[in-house]
Order: structure tokens, then C-alpha cells, then sequence
């Protein structure tokens, strides 16, 4: 899509604004958009992707609401000397042993973006029937845990005979 402003660059900047209920879509170039800089405020402080991924970084508080330690603030990774500042400034870590360095500021704000701070990923087509009945059997697990501590035992026997029958067709 070419931009309809100056008909000449591709159109790479889309937004939506919404004015008193009414919405305009709006589709132009980088120059074009700069050049309505009173239009996109962010533009004339060079707004980017690592900003926008920063200002996710830093939203957290502690479990209390109150803002997060200095000792978080100076937290390093013992194997690359990366700070959660740098981090949250460049976007990105330094090797993998960042992602438990910083795990304590990373599971809130996975949850706040994905809903949660697990990732399942895809699972192949062959091996798909095994890997559902493992995690119903995790599932269940948990769900049984559950009604055991909450002394729910006729539920909890059925989940418990629930997961012996999954597991048996597991096995075999």
C-alpha cells in the first residue's frame, strides 16, 4: 500500500484515532507521518519499539505496590554483567542465564502480556495425543491437590481414578 499523502514511499506507519466516537484509520509513510508530527506526538520524540518494550519493563511494583528495590534496580547477571536497566533499555538479554537472574521482574509482566508466564509452544502432529493426555494428567493433579487440602475426598477419589485411567492409556 502506497502512501496516500505523497504517493511515492509505502505506507508503514498505521494508526487509529478516535475522536468523540468517531474513528479514522490512518495509513503513511515514515517522512509523511513526521512530517504530521502534531498528529503523532510520539514521532517527534523518536518513539520506537524498545521504548514502548521499556515502558512495559519498568511498569512493576512489588507484591506490596510499592516500587521495586534499589537492590532490584542494581540486580546483575552473574555470567554477562548485564544490569535490568540495561536490559529494559535495550530490549533484549545478554546470554541465558539473564532470564533467572531476572526472573522475579519478568513473571509479572509476562503475566500482564500474555496472561500468563508459561510457554507451551506447538506441539507436533504425531506426538499430540500423548502430550494432551500428560498435561489433562497434570491438570488433574492439580485439580486433585486442590480438593484433598479443601477435604473434598469423594471428589478427589474420582480425580484420583481419573488420572489412573489416563495414565494406564499413556502406558500403553
Amino acid at each position: 500500500m502506497l502512501c496516500p499523502e505523497c504517493g511515492k514511499r509505502p505506507a508503514t506507519i498505521h494508526y487509529t484515532k478516535i475522536v468523540n466516537g468517531k474513528k479514522s484509520e490512518f495509513h503513511l509513510c515514515e517522512v509523511c507521518a513526521q512530517e504530521k508530527g502534531e498528529q503523532l506526538p510520539w514521532f517527534e520524540s523518536g518513539f520506537s519499539f524498545h521504548q514502548l518494550l521499556s515502558g512495559l519493563l519498568n511498569f512493576d511494583t512489588s507484591a506490596s505496590g510499592a516500587p521495586e528495590s534499589y537492590e532490584m534496580h542494581t540486580l546483575r547477571c552473574p555470567t554477562c554483567g548485564l544490569t535490568y536497566t540495561q536490559f529494559s533499555k535495550i530490549g533484549r538479554f545478554g546470554c541465558g542465564d539473564c532470564y533467572d537472574t531476572f526472573r522475579n521482574r519478568l513473571e509479572p509482566l509476562l503475566r500482564r502480556v500474555h496472561g500468563h508466564s508459561t510457554h507451551d509452544g506447538k506441539i507436533p502432529t504425531r506426538a499430540k495425543g500423548e502430550l494432551k493426555l500428560q498435561k489433562k494428567i497434570e491438570q488433574l493433579r492439580e485439580e486433585l491437590a486442590r480438593k484433598v487440602e479443601a477435604e473434598e475426598f469423594e471428589e478427589a477419589a474420582r480425580l484420583r481414578d481419573q488420572i489412573r485411567d489416563l495414565q494406564d492409556r499413556l502406558d500403553s
